[in-house]
Parts: C-alpha cells; sequence; structure tokens
C-alpha cells in the first residue's frame, strides 16, 4: 500500500504547539495550495487549504521557525479522524500527518538574522549562503537546522587518487 503526499504552499496561521498527557509536542497548522491551472470563469487560480499535523521534533521545529505567510513543504500521509461535534453528529476530517516539513523559501524579508540564527548561516543542512536549501526535522537531525563547524575536521593528507 502507498500512503504519500508532498505539498508546498503558505501558511495560513501560526502552528499551534501543545503537548500530549504524557508529554509529547503535537503541532497543528494548515497550508494554502494554489492549483497549476486558472478557473476558467474568473481567470483566477483556485487555492485548497489543507490542514497538518506534525507530531515531536517536527512539531517542535515547525512551531519554531515557521510563522503565518511562510513557505512550507511538507512531506507526509494522509489521515482520516472521526469525531463527534458538540451536537453529537458524527464528523470526519482528513489531515496530513507530517513525516517532514521543510523551508520552502530562502530567506523571509527582512529577517536575515533569524535565517542566520536558525540555519548556522547556511540555508539548511550543507547549502550555500542564502540558497535554497531545505531543513527537515524528525529524523534525528539537529532542530537548529545546521551542525556547527567544529563537528567536522580537515584533512590534511591528499594522496592525488580517487577512490573509484
Amino acid at each position: 500500500m502507498l500512503n504519500r503526499t508532498i505539498i508546498m504552499g503558505r501558511l495560513t496561521r501560526d502552528p499551534e504547539l501543545r503537548r500530549t498527557q504524557s508529554g509529547t509536542p503535537v503541532a497543528s497548522f494548515s497550508l494554502a495550495v494554489e492549483r497549476d491551472f486558472k478557473d476558467k470563469q474568473t481567470g483566477e487560480k483556485v487555492t485548497d487549504f489543507f490542514d497538518i499535523v506534525a507530531w515531536r521534533n517536527s512539531a517542535e521545529f515547525v512551531s519554531r521557525f515557521f510563522t503565518k505567510g511562510r513557505m512550507a513543504v511538507v512531506e507526509g500521509r494522509l489521515q482520516n479522524r472521526d469525531w463527534q461535534d458538540r451536537d453529537g453528529n458524527k464528523r470526519r476530517s482528513t489531515e496530513i500527518i507530517a513525516d517532514n516539513i521543510y523551508f520552502g523559501d530562502s530567506k523571509r524579508d527582512g529577517d536575515s538574522s533569524l535565517q542566520q540564527q536558525a540555519y548556522g548561516g547556511y540555508g539548511g543542512y550543507g547549502g550555500p549562503p542564502g540558497g535554497y536549501a531545505p531543513q527537515a526535522a524528525g529524523y534525528g537531525g539537529p532542530p537548529s537546522g545546521g551542525y556547527p563547524a567544529s563537528d567536522f575536521t580537515e584533512l590534511d593528507e591528499d594522496d592525488g587518487e580517487l577512490p573509484f
């Protein structure tokens, strides 16, 4: 079976970070995603709105670095959730459960200090300064988005031969 989805859009509101009774972080937010085509009658692009749920490291990451209007790429799976409204009616919601969340834009206008602080001076893991290099959370990488230079050592020896 296959249940994978990747969407790119802008956050419609700031992520809401909560914790379960056991202390597990969970964040919810929504993305506005434009369709690739325009409506024939109005000439405007139609926008779809998707509810996203992120857990654990991904929840903390998105609540720390994303705000309303920020472009995000979300990779995850679709999931239905059945619930009852206040009147006792059965309802169903379809959500995307985020496995990975990436920056969809390289810099925020007028917010380069946050960019430098959050990404260790780069656009993500090993990306060029100011370039597009998405940062994912939730797979063991540091939530700050980069590794300090002290974690790497320069190789002094070069035998001049390629290993392949």
